[in-house]
């Protein structure tokens, strides 16, 4: 790993009056692979938020490379609206908004973008199929896809494999390892389950009472849940 890819100075974020986090400070490395975890409604969400210039901050600086090389998002599936007709390739496409002139028709290069990515997570062969039509795992790594396409330093996520069955989640956690280990991009996730993420990296940021920290957790073994 390289030098600091983001640094919270100070940071406090709130909703209205109540302040949720409060005077975070940390130095997250270059090509780490860090869960976000803590006790349901400490922060996790809020802060990789804020990260992503999605909430505001009321005191102190975020500091991040997302003004030149923008972060790959990847919300919860359940966030796209499953009444929507749209395909898996549409939604892959979506990835390259910020790059495209006036909503125009992908180009060919874009189009081998798109492509690219579901072949990296092996979803190549449902590109034409709606997204509603798929499961739980199979719509989350799409929207992994959809990250990748911008070509992005950092992924980050929103509880990536909330509502999945034990064997998606198992899959969705091992595509998010080897984008790690073999392609250097930066992962930062929320999750609830601070065993199992002791099973996949050395270190986790952990959020308790408004404070965020980064501590030695796990041997960052295989993805074996």
């Amino acid at each position: 790993m390289g030098g600091s890819i983001i640094t919270c100075t100070d940071v406090c974020v709130a909703y209205g009056r109540q302040e949720v986090l409060h005077s975070v400070n940390l130095e997250i490395p270059e090509g780490i692979f860090l869960p976000f975890t803590g006790p349901n409604g400490s922060g996790k969400t809020t802060l990789l938020r804020a990260m992503l210039g999605l909430l505001p901050v009321r005191k102190g600086q975020i500091e991040t490379p997302f003004h030149k090389s923008p972060a790959g998002y990847v919300p919860q599936h359940k966030v796209i609206d499953p009444l929507y007709p749209v395909s898996v390739r549409q939604i892959v496409g979506m990835g390259l908004y910020p790059e495209r002139r006036r909503l125009l028709p992908l180009n060919r290069r874009q189009k081998g973008r798109v492509d690219g990515a579901l072949e990296q997570l092996g979803m190549a062969e449902h590109a034409g199929k709606n997204f509603r039509e798929l499961s739980g795992g199979m719509k989350q790594k799409i929207l992994i896809a959809r990250a990748l396409v911008c070509e992005p330093e950092v992924i980050i996520m929103d509880e990536p494999t909330s509502e999945l069955d034990e064997a998606s989640e198992k899959e969705v956690l091992q595509h998010l390892l080897d984008l790690n280990r073999n392609h250097g991009i930066t992962v930062l996730m929320a999750h609830h389950d601070l065993e199992l993420m002791g099973k996949l990296t050395d270190s986790t940021c952990h959020i308790r009472r408004g404070k965020a920290e980064i501590v030695t957790i796990g041997n960052g073994g295989e993805c074996d849940a």
